[in-house]
């Protein structure tokens, strides 16, 4: 009786809590293009800057959150889905403070729930949400018909490319996708692997102007990452590349991206900050 009293008595507190995380769901047009390793260092830099963060792996069958940081969670989204097992506890500790939900084969499961287990998924994402100043879903690369319904309820995306060709095509494939089904949606764009800061630009403007040219769409570009040596020595030390080495080139690119992207996105009060993204959810599963 007591546990369930302490339990009933921390989600009233969290109900009365008129926080709610901001939902980032970080993707590509197709693989290789370092969009796990961004999603790990953009939540270790926004964690630096007083933030409460959790990363959620959402690549189906490829998740690598864990590698990249050298750590082992013991637990993963499959454990919610074919153990019961609670949300809460499926959450680790990460590096530099962030918290992240390792991935699985998971997110192809949830749309294939019983809408009590469903609604159960909702109900305890919602207290995690309740805790959080971001939730960040590092998703798979492409789009599929499940992903993209989480892709499409987040509040925010960011699209990471390289300047290879076939790389910004499949990201100009996929927001042209994402913004067919909402318009309204929110884009940033990162490019990574530059070999200068004019290359970057370049890349970003010519994806700009073709969202605008053709879908009469605005993102708005974040910044670009450099091809730095670090990175390469940082994955195969399971270290992130913001702490194996603060001081190289791609930490500063990104700790100014980050910084850029505050400045751009978060000017409201995160205590008063309002999410659909449960509700569009729910929606999407409704109407699955």
């Amino acid at each position: 009786m007591k546990d369930q009293a302490d339990s009933l008595r921390k989600r009233l507190q969290l109900q009365q809590s008129n926080k709610i995380s901001k939902t980032i769901a970080v993707i590509s047009g197709k693989g290789g293009v370092g969009k796990s390793n961004f999603s790990l260092n953009f939540s270790i830099s926004l964690s630096k800057k007083g933030h409460s963060v959790l990363l959620f792996d959402m690549d189906i069958g490829m998740g690598n959150i864990d590698i990249l940081m050298g750590t082992s969670s013991k637990k993963t989204i499959v454990d919610f889905f074919n153990k019961g097992t609670p949300l809460e506890d499926i959450i680790s500790r990460g590096s530099d403070n962030i918290s992240f939900i390792a991935g699985g084969s998971g997110l192809s499961s949830l749309f294939e729930l019983e809408d009590e287990m469903f609604d159960r998924f909702m109900q305890e994402l919602e207290d995690v949400m309740r805790r959080y100043d971001y939730i960040i879903f590092d998703m798979g690369a492409g789009i599929t018909n499940e992903s993209s319904k989480f892709i499409l309820s987040a509040d925010e995306l960011v699209v990471i490319t390289t300047p290879e060709p076939t790389s910004v095509m499949d990201a100009y494939s996929i927001m042209k996708y994402l913004v067919s089904v909402n318009p309204e949606i929110e884009l940033f764009l990162v490019c990574n692997r530059v070999q200068d800061e004019k290359e970057g630009k370049e890349t970003m403007k010519r994806l700009q102007d073709v969202l605008f040219k053709f879908l009469k769409k605005q993102a708005k570009p974040l910044g670009y990452l450099p091809d730095d040596r670090t990175v390469m020595k940082a994955v195969s030390r399971q270290v992130p590349f913001s702490l194996f080495n603060p001081n190289c080139d791609a930490a500063i690119s990104l700790e100014q991206l980050t910084h850029r992207y505050q400045e751009s996105s978060f000017k409201e009060d995160i205590s008063l900050r309002k999410s659909n993204f449960l509700g569009k959810l729910k929606n999407y599963f409704l109407g699955r």
